[in-house]
């Protein structure tokens, strides 16, 4: 088990690590357009984003 939450957690940061290593500026613009969103909008994109993981998840499995 450890083994697996260590695999999942190596691939989340290298898919993370992509766009800044790639375009760092289009990763700026981003992380201001979100800064601005309001606590709300923040509170169901990562509602989504949990959903849609655990979609996946699910299919895999």
């Amino acid at each position: 088990m450890w083994h697996d939450l260590l695999s999942a957690v190596a691939l989340m940061l290298v898919i993370e690590g992509i766009l800044p290593f790639l375009n760092p500026e289009a990763l700026r613009r981003a992380l201001e357009r979100v800064a601005c969103l309001e606590p709300r909008v923040l509170r169901l994109c990562g509602l989504f984003s949990m959903l849609g993981g655990v979609l996946l998840l699910y299919a895999a499995k």
